[in-house]
């Protein structure tokens, strides 16, 4: 596993819209402000042409983004930070020239859409990548402790980290743009089996809905990925942004029969962006996971963690081995490089 140089004061970063743009006004007054306050800390940030542009859900055509991201690649910055989420950064993917990453690794970070390429990227060319807060995300006047240990990831401060006190389940409508998580639920991790679970392997992030798009396609490097860290055992974490619970089961078996699960010695899902069913059965994510055939195959299977659209969320640095614990409705979990 390849793993880039962390960020020291004075370093670049470069912040593509490879998904979405910003043209709410709030939006981006956020977008300004996580440039002055990433600024404030001392580095120096390259915002994306086309961060406050969007048509139809997308920053600019699909060549457009991915020329901006190949040549983000190959400049002299230290990490990139995709600007925020959307719908169509899969559009891209056939025109993105990795190889250019390949020769200048640095860290690309990014959470919910750009799952579409810190996937390839961490599975198909072995560099490791985080999933994490989005650029805009660091536009909040109050920074969660999450934010926090964002940064100091990034600055390769490997932190332990801890499950959060309580979680936003709804968001409440902006009025300034700087706001930060309207905490109100309480957090618990759980597990599908009820008991105490402390495993560590080889850990692989994203957005399970990009993920599903990705699978089976020449961009989805998991067999290879698999078979590389077989010996380590595989730690598959899945952020559901907005499929039901129908969509999970069906999405699972379909993994499980490309292999996704051979080597897996745990599965961790996140809080469901959206509870969405259609069978009355499927209200709870307990039952769902249940009747799913990955209740079949005998893997410690950890839900409700801090990695989800309901955030705050922690940072998963894809690619390296973590150490996860879940124990009494808490939960833990540290990293590796090697």
């Amino acid at each position: 596993m390849i793993y880039p140089n962390f960020l020291r004061e004075g370093d670049f970063i470069d912040v593509p819209a490879p998904s979405d743009g910003s043209i709410d006004e709030l939006d981006i007054k956020k977008v300004k402000n996580s440039k002055k306050k990433i600024e404030n800390i001392n580095y120096k940030v390259n915002l994306s042409k086309n961060i406050f542009s969007s048509k139809v859900g997308r920053s600019a055509d699909a060549k457009d983004r991915a020329e901006e991201l190949n040549e983000m690649f190959s400049s002299n910055s230290n990490a990139l930070i995709c600007a925020g989420g959307g719908d169509f950064l899969l559009e891209i993917l056939s025109y993105i020239n990795f190889d250019n990453l390949v020769e200048n690794p640095k860290w690309v970070q990014g959470f919910s859409d750009p799952t579409g390429i810190l996937f390839p990227i961490t599975t198909k060319y072995d560099i490791a990548t985080i999933y994490s807060n989005n650029f805009k995300s660091f536009g909040a006047e109050e920074y969660h402790k999450s934010l926090y240990e964002n940064l100091e990831i990034l600055k390769g401060n490997l932190i332990e980290q801890e499950s959060y006190e309580l979680y936003e389940n709804e968001r409440i409508e902006n009025v300034t743009g700087l706001e930060g998580y309207n905490l109100t639920d309480k957090v618990e991790w759980k597990t599908l089996n009820n008991n105490p679970i402390r495993v560590k392997g080889r850990i692989i992030a994203g957005c399970i809905d990009i993920i599903r798009e990705l699978s089976g396609t020449k961009y989805d490097g998991m067999k290879s990925f698999n078979e590389k860290y077989k010996n380590d055992g595989i730690i598959l974490v899945f952020d559901n942004c907005e499929l039901s619970k129908e969509d999970l089961i069906r999405t699972l078996w379909k993994f499980n029969e490309l292999e996704y699960f051979k080597y897996a010695k745990c599965i961790v899902f996140g809080r469901n962006g959206l509870e969405k069913n259609y069978y009355q059965e499927y209200e709870t994510m307990k039952k769902c996971l249940e009747d799913s055939i990955i209740n079949k195959l005998n893997i410690p299977i950890i839900y409700d963690a801090d990695i989800s659209h309901k955030g705050p969320s922690m940072t998963i640095v894809n690619g390296s081995i973590a150490d996860i614990e879940c124990n009494n409705g808490k939960g833990k979990i540290s990293f590796e490089l090697k």
